[in-house]
């Protein structure tokens, strides 16, 4: 079994604060008054690093639905760091991971979009999917996608980002978004684990990404 002692572990997960769209937190309780410090929290369901569920774009399954077993396993990491603001990422830019990936398998793409975080080029200019490569993943029968932007697709087109994440969560890949510290995995290939909070009837929900890199 594979475990965190077992080689390094990579937290790929944003930290809530003021950065993140879509986050709040305001004093619930204080230690100096109440005893103990407490916050209450607001988040909407796809800030910061998190998971979609199919019913964010109108599909059934919710994301309490998710077996956990499915959330976890190998996955291949994709470096463009070279990628340019608002690229389409095709199937010719996996290279030679599209002889390398297996059904099952799940898919890192590091674009150093992270980056931007706070910046209006985080979510206006993102790199995204194309219409090639969400098919080509859904063919491939991906287990879990995970980008650094905020989504696989141009948010600010309504029509392009209902097509790829209907198709993407159509085929039952797991899409999750907004992933940091991509720079610091030194291997293609890694176990990787994204656990999003169990909201009952949940469209999506905030995720802890972890990659797991294994021994050489």
């Amino acid at each position: 079994m594979l475990t965190a002692t077992t080689g390094s572990v990579i937290d790929l997960t944003l930290a809530y604060d003021q950065s993140i769209s879509g986050y709040q937190s305001r004093p619930a309780r204080r230690l100096e008054t109440d005893g103990w410090n407490a916050d209450y929290l607001e988040i909407y369901s796809h800030a910061g690093t998190h998971m979609d569920a199919p019913l964010h774009f109108g599909l059934e399954t919710t994301i309490d639905q998710y077996d956990p077993n499915s959330l976890m396993g190998r996955a291949w990491v994709l470096s463009l760091s070279s990628v340019q603001p608002k690229q389409l990422i095709g199937v010719s830019d996996l290279g030679v991971l599209a002889e390398k990936i297996q059904a099952g398998d799940s898919l890192i793409i590091r674009t150093n979009w992270s980056q931007y975080l706070g910046q209006e080029k985080y979510r206006h200019e993102l790199p995204r999917i194309s219409e090639e490569l969400a098919h080509w993943l859904g063919n491939r029968k991906i287990n879990m996608l995970g980008v650094e932007p905020p989504s696989v697709a141009d948010v600010n087109n309504l029509a392009e980002v209902t097509l790829i994440h209907q198709i993407l969560l159509g085929a039952k890949i797991k899409i999750v978004e907004g992933l940091c510290n991509l720079d610091q995995i030194r291997s293609d290939l890694v176990w990787m684990i994204a656990l999003p909070l169990k909201i009952r009837g949940g469209d999506g929900a905030p995720c802890r990404v972890l990659a797991l890199e294994m021994p050489t």
